[in-house]
């Protein structure tokens, strides 16, 4: 059969074609994503613009993070620089009840900010702490072989979670701590109400539990130092008895040491320093007790709903880490002579951190991320006082984006620990 010689050409052609970049593969998801990278920009366009339309005539855009005297605002001439364009310099106007730093009515939007910041994040290292404590011990006390001991962390464990957190909430505030005794006052020589007065000169009232408050005297800087190099030598300390273990296979009295070196030595060096710490105690005034420091019960209330809410969580989370060991290593451990509580702690816990950790971040970031219910109960964090600067200044597109920032850095952080943290405790192939 003779081929001629323009069919002979035609496979070459056709090659040619199929070999065009509109048909490779690679060339059309560039497309793709280019046309979903401009629709996104385009959809992102209109939205600013539809802001920046409707804020015409009204509180021009921006946060006002320095003055307009400042230098950076002399620099840039920009509008989101200058206060005269943004809020946060702004004279707040209210008060807050809590603050970890310096703030009145008379403080700016900014500082009111600042505050809300910070209590958040008390709130939420506090809670991490003992709602993983609670989850641990909870996690463990189901898996017992006693019966009233499993049963009453599965009667726990069950109302925790499936109660809604606002609920719990309310049922701590009002109904706990809203049932605590009138404060006590003084009125023409007659003290009226009463206090539950606990050890240690602590006093509890409907109003908060009022606690001595530390005086600084002078010397007694040096018993913080002592604390920060009892904390820096009992890491140090951790990092020696691991590579001692791992090296000879000796374990080293870590806990004791560290209770040594963190409490023990600022202790001593309160006596030898004369005890340069003074206490002022609540007094009765007029109208309340006056001086200490108070613990607010709005603050208890969070606390209290969010570690009992998100510990039930971390209990199901342990659990089922603690069954993802095999059975085996159990009857290894016991079988070598350690105890149920070595066997628990050297071999089950350390094994069971490596399927605990993944669910456990989520755990950490729900419970900041919750801590915005405290609106509901009248304690100021970010989401509460972001609220009331929103209604006062108007500038709703710049608080909100501001809250999202803040929440998205701090789940972006605790992430990235918890991250390295589950590299350093992951298996090691060799």
């Amino acid at each position: 059969m003779t081929i001629s010689a323009s069919d002979q050409r035609r496979p070459a052609a056709r090659r040619t074609f199929d070999a065009s970049l509109f048909y490779r593969r690679e060339v059309r998801q560039v497309i793709y994503q280019v046309i979903v990278i401009g629709l996104l920009a385009a959809l992102f366009w209109f939205a600013v613009s539809n802001m920046l339309a409707n804020r015409a005539g009204k509180n021009a855009f921006g946060y006002g993070f320095f003055g307009p005297d400042s230098y950076a605002c002399a620099l840039t001439s920009l509008d989101y620089f200058c206060a005269r364009a943004g809020f946060l310099n702004r004279t707040a106007g209210f008060d807050i009840a809590l603050h970890l730093i310096d703030y009145s009515s008379t403080s700016t939007f900014g500082r009111a900010f600042a505050v809300g910041i910070l209590n958040t994040l008390v709130v939420a290292a506090i809670g991490i702490v003992l709602a993983t404590m609670l989850g641990f011990l909870a996690g463990m006390a189901r898996l017992s072989s006693n019966w009233l001991i499993a049963r009453l962390a599965t009667v726990y464990i069950e109302i925790a979670r499936n109660c809604p957190l606002l609920l719990q909430l309310f049922l701590w505030y009002f109904g706990v701590l809203k049932a605590l005794p009138e404060p006590i006052s003084r009125e023409n020589g007659v003290v009226r109400g009463m206090s539950h007065e606990l050890p240690g000169g602590l006093l509890l009232n409907v109003r908060g539990l009022y606690l001595p408050k530390p005086e600084w005297l002078p010397g007694s800087g040096a018993i913080l130092w002592t604390l920060l190099a009892g904390i820096v030598a009992a890491v140090l300390l951790s990092a020696f008895a691991r590579r001692r273990q791992m090296a000879t296979g000796k374990r080293f009295p870590v806990l004791w040491s560290t209770l040594v070196l963190v409490a023990g030595m600022p202790i001593l060096a309160f006596f030898l320093l004369g005890r340069p710490v003074a206490l002022e105690y609540p007094t009765l005034g007029r109208f309340d007790l006056t001086g200490g420091v108070v613990i607010l019960p709005e603050f208890v209330a969070l606390l209290l709903g969010l570690v009992f809410y998100t510990g039930a969580y971390i209990a199901e989370i342990v659990r089922s880490g603690i069954l993802a060991v095999s059975t085996g290593q159990k009857e290894a451990a016991r079988a070598i002579g350690l105890t149920t509580g070595q066997t628990l702690r050297l071999v089950v816990i350390p094994q069971a951190m490596r399927v605990i950790i993944p669910p456990l971040t989520s755990q950490f970031l729900n419970l900041t991320k919750n801590s915005s219910l405290a609106a509901a109960i009248g304690f100021r964090e970010l989401a509460g006082l972001a609220d009331t600067i929103l209604n006062q200044a108007g500038y709703e597109v710049e608080v909100i984006s501001l809250i999202m920032a803040v929440y998205l850095t701090i789940s972006l952080i605790t992430s990235a620990f918890m991250n390295w943290f589950n590299k350093r405790m992951a298996l090691v192939e060799r």
